[in-house]
């Protein structure tokens, strides 16, 4: 049925009239020919008028029909753009072709499926995952066919109304700048679908263009997998038990595999969890991070069959969370940073176990700087070389390869986001190596008589105590969020103390400020679209400030670090106090209508 456009205001209407003649998905067209009837306009220019941004971390948002939204033809669009920019940029991309994965959510497998169309009717060879995989693995396959990029479908551990595209370069890591807006300069020269974009039958089985990787893939990175255990014999004599659960995602075939692997004895699933299931029916929030109030269901598990220790993949298995039983029958959810002290602490003793004659100072591990500064200081008493970077998993993917490129052994990376990346194998976040590897590390501790909290303890005694939080307030206004940063930087004149707090030094990412550098200027690379202000105060408390990529939220991450053999109880009213002048003075949330966390 045609539809009449006649809004009043040229440009909607010629939005209006462009996404009728470009969509073919029915359901979509339908409700923007619906809100045309309707006369809503403003809807429509919410839809229409402005375009979801495409940046380093891709594309992800709600879905929906309109330019703003995840569907079909923004898929199509994005794609279009990405191929051209593809064939322009890697040397024989179309022979090496694209590896394209999709999670559990509602559309992945359609939208993997339009992309990979798309790459077909440019004659580029697709390997399309013919099931559901975890994110890690895409990047894996990457590296493993030396294929020219990887695009992953997936919303990670967003709300159930979104999903997202993810991207990967031919070395294997996320894309990072000027990429993402070389990609979005070709995406906005390519808006019209070409003839064949729609063209699902050319994923057809005699297509000799499109192969399934599944199984080729993960039979190579179970193999890689096996070579990272470093207690096989032990771990298959344990009768330790663990509690998993893929909060609804795509982990449990996977996670399954990974102990299997390692010679893990099976763990005990959540049952109303283990199925994959894009509604997410037993979580407000189907994020790990969020705490106990994402574990409920493992913890009852784990209390039902006398598990003690936790394993909990978010949806699409990049990040693991992990938990364990206090003596007193409470549970502890470790945070990313105390979970990233740990690795870094069992892969540094195994590594000089194993490699006794290994030069210290060409091994590497590395951390965002929104993470606890604990491998700086275990870099500097250990001897082994430590990198800084931009927060996200595409910052330390790419330095990796760099590092590895010049002869470093790169052992692990991590961000306090639980990220974790257990050796270079996967240049980017992976929750089912870290998996095997937290269950190894748990079981090896049983054996002489620990828990994993007690092994944190002796690494805080060896190290300090490095004690860190980290929560974010919920903010929808882009003004409001401007308005908080604008006022802290007040024209470069920065807050001089936070409370009785005293700041020593401030680095403006956003500006490129840094009065910690003798010429003021950031050494990291800067971001002028996002806000990230770090503040180090004179007792060497650091605070960070910053807005999510992928979420409406203002984050704030503080940690206080003592020396060995200074006082936990002390560091942790100290931090105590720190984060309540950072909230009270520097975000002021009842002034700005700022949503608080949920607590556990």
């Amino acid at each position: 049925m045609a539809v009449d456009v006649n809004s009043g205001d040229t440009a909607l209407d010629a939005k209006i009239t462009e996404w009728l003649a470009y969509d073919k998905y029915e359901a979509t067209r339908a409700a923007i020919s619906d809100l045309v009837l309707a006369k809503d306009y403003e809807t429509l220019r919410k839809l229409l008028c402005k375009r979801l941004a495409f940046g380093t971390a891709g594309l992800r948002a709600r879905m929906g029909a309109g330019y703003s939204c995840m569907n079909d033809l923004v898929i199509i669009q994005t794609t279009q753009g990405l191929l051209k920019y593809l064939l322009s940029s890697v040397e024989k991309s179309a022979e090496r072709g694209v590896v394209i994965g999709y999670d559990a959510r509602h559309n992945s497998h359609r939208f993997a499926q339009l992309a990979a169309a798309v790459f077909l009717s440019q004659g580029v060879r697709v390997y399309l995952f013919s099931d559901i995989t975890p994110t890690p693995y895409v990047a894996y396959g990457v590296r493993h066919f030396k294929a020219a990029c990887g695009i992953m479908v997936t919303a990670s551990h967003n709300p159930k109304e979104d999903n997202g595209y993810k991207v990967y370069w031919d070395n294997g890591a996320q894309i990072i700048p000027p990429q993402d807006e070389l990609i979005a300069s070709a995406i906005t020269e390519n808006l019209e679908p070409w003839p064949e974009s729609w063209n699902l039958d050319q994923l057809s089985n005699n297509n000799s263009l499109c192969t399934d990787p599944l199984e080729e893939i993960c039979t190579a990175y179970s193999e890689q997998l096996a070579s990272a255990t470093y207690h096989k014999v032990q771990n298959e004599n344990s009768s330790f038990l663990f509690t998993y659960t893929p909060m609804h995602g795509v982990g449990q075939r996977f996670a399954e595999n990974a102990f299997q692997v390692f010679g893990l004895k099976p763990f005990v699933s959540v049952t109303e969890q283990a199925t994959p299931d894009p509604d997410f029916p037993t979580v407000t929030f189907p994020n790990p991070e969020e705490g106990k109030s994402a574990l409920n269901l493992a913890i009852a598990t784990a209390n039902r069959h006398g598990s003690t220790v936790i394993l909990a993949n978010d949806p699409d298995a990049d990040r693991l969370a992990v938990a364990e039983k206090r003596p007193d029958d409470s549970w502890r959810v470790f945070s990313g940073n105390e979970i990233g002290a740990l690795f870094a602490w069992w892969l540094w003793e195994n590594h000089k176990r194993e490699n006794p004659d290994f030069p210290a100072s060409k091994v590497c591990m590395m951390s965002s700087t929104v993470s606890s500064k604990i491998i700086a200081t275990m870099a500097t008493q250990e001897g082994f070389h430590f990198d800084e970077t931009l927060t996200g998993f595409k910052w330390m993917g790419n330095l990796t390869k760099q590092r590895m490129d010049e002869g470093y052994k790169v052992l692990f990376a991590f961000e306090e986001a639980i990220g974790f990346m257990i050796g270079p194998e996967v240049l980017d976040k992976d929750g089912v190596s870290a998996l095997a590897a937290m269950a190894e590390m748990a079981v090896h501790l049983n054996k002489q008589g620990r828990t994993l909290s007690q092994q944190l303890e002796e690494i805080y005694l060896r190290y300090g105590y490095h004690i860190a939080n980290t929560s974010y307030f919920i903010c929808h206004s882009a003004e409001t969020i401007s308005r908080i940063f604008t006022r802290l930087r007040e024209n470069g004149q920065y807050p001089t103390k936070c409370g009785q707090f005293q700041v020593k030094g401030v680095r403006d990412l956003t500006t490129g400020f840094d009065s910690n550098q003798a010429d003021n200027k950031a050494v990291l690379p800067t971001a002028p679209s996002s806000q990230m202000i770090t503040f180090t105060f004179a007792d060497g408390s650091v605070a960070t400030l910053r807005t999510s990529g992928t979420e409406p939220k203002i984050k704030y991450y503080a940690e206080v670090r003592l020396p060995p053999g200074g006082a936990c109880a002390s560091a942790v009213k100290h931090l105590e106090d720190l984060q309540a002048c950072l909230v009270e003075e520097f975000l002021q949330p009842e002034k700005n209508g700022l949503i608080a966390r949920a607590s556990d």
